[in-house]
């Protein structure tokens, strides 16, 4: 196994000699990171979280999020889409064996996960994970995904639509949660089945435009899926237990934090640079370092980047299965705060490098979009952090 050092020195290198070069251009264009998905390829990274036994490099969740991280500091729309197939992957494995199976639940799983790590390792095939749908209440927790799974002889006919999926047209499979159909009764969240839709099966269609604020180059369109059929070998985890991760390992949503996190520390780096007079259009020779204005503004950045880093930290390595309510709690508080304080950071960047910061030839314009949209990340928004953090805080569970 490579030491978690080279993990991220690669991670560095990628970002700095090959990512970065091009994030504006992807910016500006709207166009998925291809390039970067073929670095990281060769790099071996679609295989990062992949159990080495069958052919990844085993890294578990907490070392992963320390990687996305890095990821994110110099391409946020390549951290946030990777971030989409190495929980895919993360959800099969690490989170999966944490939970209880039937014997033979585990070796059905056992059976079709070696099969998707295949394609992974052996193929290169890149997985999405779209999650939201037009009704935000299922992305939340809140009620049973609207897209249906009807079960068939040999798989699953699957019929919905999905938003906000990040990698439309660039994945090669869709991992897509769906409610299971049954015949009879109301749907219920305990319902949810996830599958590994192909990208090129009947039924399959992406529609719709991607010109946003932000993350212009994560490709997120929707999908309109008509009767599609997905064999039961892409099933990514047996009935049932997506809900039962949902419920007890809840940071496994905490993964879309780290992009954020590599922004908030990129402003940072961003505004250091430009103020010390090392990036061409930024002020000369570093004169501007001397205002006491300048490094009281970023005294405030470094104080907001450290907190919220240790928060980070601290939360990502109490992640696992049936965490304590302040781990639980601790988890909510790091997303909120790191989602939140990135876009802050961003914000006193601006103002700090001042009115030349705003040039879409410099970096900052783009980092201080990217940020924004951390706080409209289901399923754990600012908002229903802070809404659970209250909640869960004054009740204990099946207190009104």
């Amino acid at each position: 196994m490579a030491s978690q050092e080279d993990l991220l020195a690669t991670a560095q290198r990628l970002g700095r000699e090959n990512f970065l070069p091009r994030a504006a251009g992807y910016d500006r264009e709207g166009r998925f990171p291809t390039e970067n998905y073929d670095d990281l390829r060769e790099a071996g990274f679609l295989g990062l979280v992949i159990p080495e036994r069958y052919g990844g490099m085993g890294v578990d969740y907490s070392r992963y999020m320390e990687i996305s991280a890095e990821l994110g500091r110099w391409c946020g729309a390549t951290a946030l889409t990777f971030n989409m197939h190495c929980a895919t992957m993360l959800w099969s494995s690490q989170m999966a064996d944490d939970l209880e199976m039937t014997p033979e639940q585990r070796d059905n799983h056992e059976q079709r996960r070696i099969g998707i790590y295949r394609k992974v390792v052996e193929d290169g095939a890149i997985f999405a994970q779209p999650f939201s749908e037009p009704n935000s209440a299922a992305a939340a927790g809140k009620a049973p995904f609207g897209t249906t799974a009807a079960k068939v002889d040999g798989g699953w006919l699957v019929n919905g639509r999905k938003h906000f999926a990040s990698l439309a047209g660039s994945a090669n499979y869709y991992g897509v949660l769906c409610t299971e159909a049954k015949e009879a009764g109301d749907a219920d969240v305990r319902d949810t089945i996830y599958l590994a839709i192909d990208g090129t099966a009947d039924g399959f269609k992406i529609s719709g435009e991607w010109d946003v604020l932000g993350m212009r180059a994560t490709s997120s369109n929707n999908l309109e899926l008509t009767d599609v059929f997905v064999p039961d070998e892409h099933q990514l985890m047996p009935r049932g237990k997506y809900y039962e991760a949902a419920l007890n390992w809840p940071h496994m949503f905490m993964s879309l934090c780290p992009t954020y996190m590599g922004i908030a520390q990129a402003a940072f780096d961003f505004t250091c640079q430009y103020l010390r007079g090392e990036i061409e259009g930024g002020p000369p020779a570093g004169s501007a370092r001397h205002s006491a204005a300048k490094q009281l503004a970023v005294a405030e950045m470094r104080i907001k980047l450290e907190q919220a880093r240790a928060l980070f930290e601290r939360a990502i390595g109490e992640a696992g299965m049936n965490p304590s309510k302040d781990e639980r709690l601790r988890a909510y508080a790091a997303q909120y705060t790191v989602m939140e304080f990135a876009n802050d950071i961003c914000r006193l960047a601006l103002r700090t490098c001042g009115g030349r910061a705003i040039f879409r030839t410099l970096r900052l314009e783009q980092l201080y979009r990217d940020s924004r949209c951390g706080a409209l990340m289901l399923p754990w928004t600012p908002e229903i952090c802070m809404e659970r953090l209250g909640r869960e805080s004054l009740f204990e569970p099946g207190e009104r």
